[in-house]
């Protein structure tokens, strides 16, 4: 039973966390700009994702140490100074984003000045973060999460032609717009295989004290919730499709996606999507601002972890305090959390080689994982997927500049 409740909670939190304020955006603009002729680069996106997950749970499951901690070990001290470089400058800007979307969320629900917002918001965090175990962070921002299936019942409700929708997920390329439609679909794959989303799953399962006779739950929770996360980002995509592309309305702000359940629903459909929304956006922020800290106490060898009082750690809980502080201070700037995160997510995928390159090596360290080290699929994956990365890293930055940030 304590199996099944585990499998339970780990799906909930992949919910609430899978749809960031990256994946909100860039699902809703695709099917805003181009339909749901993109569907195929989110099942592309969804399947990256568990198969590295899964690669990392089963590190954290065997050795008892989160992906960082193997990493240094097992790769090299430069190998891994490269990817804690590249990983918190990623993290740094997509908590500040993370954090402007909860701030515009209260602000939508509450009416009140959004500057003073940002800061309840990055108040509330931290004294959520101290006073909160990681199991019930799990299940608050899970549950709540779990109001953006809102959006699976509005893409329902409008009546998608459900024959455009179904050859959205054969890949094709487009015939108008070439560059724009490549700049979306790196976007697709960079919200969904954002770097911080491996980092906070291993050290989660260091957390929950995963062990080799947990390694079935964890490729259960890979498997199944990663792919309910992708199930709502197909839902986003299709709302997109089905209500902006019609009326030729961009969807820049999170209000614009919020109102895309209220069409079909009235309030209370936008009731449930904005505090979807929050959830989920404050959820991503606990784990980007957790990722950043687990990332550098595991690289420096320090004592890490929400299983201990944030006194027991008192360096882990001042490097998630700064990132807090840090991503205060960005985002107080007025800066556009949407347009901060369309940077965030294409400067993610240039850092994915460095992120995902070390974890495929340690999982075949026959050393190091015995005789859980990955199989034949696996590796065949992961290498189909490395060379996906590497060529997505070498073109981000070309098409994020020749297309103006996707404004064409």
């Amino acid at each position: 039973m304590s199996k099944v409740l585990g499998l339970a909670l780990g799906i909930l939190a992949a919910i609430g966390g899978f749809v960031d304020i990256g994946d909100l955006v860039f699902n809703v603009s695709a099917g805003a700009t181009f339909g749901y002729q993109l569907m195929w680069v989110v099942v592309i996106g969804v399947v990256g994702i568990i198969v590295y997950s899964e690669m990392c749970g089963r590190v954290a499951a065997v050795s008892g140490k989160a992906v960082f901690d193997a990493i240094r070990e097992r790769v090299g001290f430069k190998a891994a100074l490269g990817a804690l470089v590249a990983s918190e400058v990623v993290n740094l800007m997509t908590l500040a984003a993370e954090v402007g979307g909860v701030a515009i969320s209260l602000q939508l629900l509450s009416g009140l000045p959004y500057r003073w917002l940002i800061v309840l918001a990055i108040v509330g965090l931290a004294v959520v973060l101290w006073v909160t175990s990681f199991e019930w962070l799990e299940r608050i921002f899970g549950y709540g999460g779990l109001c953006l299936l809102v959006f699976a019942v509005a893409a329902v409700k409008l009546g998608p032609d459900w024959g455009k929708v179904g050859s959205g997920f054969l890949p094709h390329l487009t015939q108008n717009n070439k560059l724009l439609y490549a700049y979306f679909a790196i976007g697709l794959l960079g919200a969904a295989m954002t770097p911080y989303e491996v980092y906070f799953y291993s050290s989660g399962g260091v957390e929950d004290r995963w062990s080799p006779k947990d390694i079935g739950l964890n490729r259960a929770n890979a498997i199944i919730g990663y792919g309910l996360g992708g199930f709502l980002s197909f839902a986003l995509m299709i709302t997109g499709g089905a209500l902006f592309l019609g009326h030729g309305i961009s969807p820049e702000h999170l209000g614009t996606i919020a109102l895309g359940a209220e069409n079909p629903l009235g309030r209370i459909g936008l009731l449930f999507a904005l505090v979807g929304i929050l959830f989920a956006v404050g959820g991503a922020s606990i784990d980007t601002v957790f990722s950043g800290a687990y990332n550098l106490a595991q690289f420096c060898g320090w004592e890490w972890g929400r299983y201990r009082h944030p006194r027991g750690a008192p360096r882990f809980t001042l490097t998630w305090l700064v990132l807090l502080a840090l991503a205060l201070a960005i985002v107080i700037t007025g800066v556009d959390p949407v347009m901060l995160t369309e940077y965030a997510v294409i400067f993610s995928v240039v850092a994915l080689p460095l992120t995902y390159i070390p974890i495929l090596l340690v999982a075949n360290d026959k050393t190091y994982m015995g005789r859980y080290g990955n199989g034949r699929l696996a590796n065949g994956l992961g290498v189909f997927y490395l060379l996906v990365i590497m060529i997505v890293a070498l073109t981000a930055v070309p098409l994020m500049v020749l297309t103006n940030v996707g404004q064409n």
